[in-house]
């Protein structure tokens, strides 16, 4: 049996309930100093966040007829090319940093990875979200 496939406007919703839940740890983490356990909720968060973020997209793309891409970066210069993100290259430095983060690599890039999600990153996605639903309304 196949399973019917989302629609772009179930995406952003998933998103936009995720970058809620996103928000909602970074304001916590912003008390003070951030535990092993909070650190780890928090990139978790992010990351689910932003992957439904690229999906969102990815479904956008695939309605309008665009696609597919052979991965996020490709995904993300194509998304800035639509005006769907403001700031192509603040969506690779995110890319990167997931990348960097990852236990593949040993260099420890968490302490700053945790810095850009909270001062760069959330914005970034929060203006996504903004655009994207316009888009759709459009």
């Amino acid at each position: 049996m196949k399973t019917p496939t989302q629609s772009c406007e179930k995406c952003l919703e998933e998103f936009s309930a995720a970058l809620v839940d996103l928000t909602d740890y970074s304001l916590r983490a912003k008390n003070g100093k951030l535990s092993e356990s909070q650190a780890r909720d928090l990139l978790k968060q992010f990351e689910e966040t932003h992957e439904l973020a690229l999906n969102s997209i990815t479904k956008y793309f695939k309605q309008i007829g665009k696609g597919p891409f052979s991965g996020s970066r490709d995904l993300t210069v194509e998304a800035f090319h639509a005006e769907l993100i403001d700031d192509g290259k603040a969506w690779l430095d995110i890319i990167i940093d997931r990348i960097q983060y990852s236990p593949v690599y040993e260099i420890d890039t968490q302490e700053k990875f945790l810095d850009n999600i909270q001062k760069r990153y959330i914005r970034l996605l929060q203006r996504f979200e903004d655009t994207m639903g316009k888009k759709l309304n459009e």
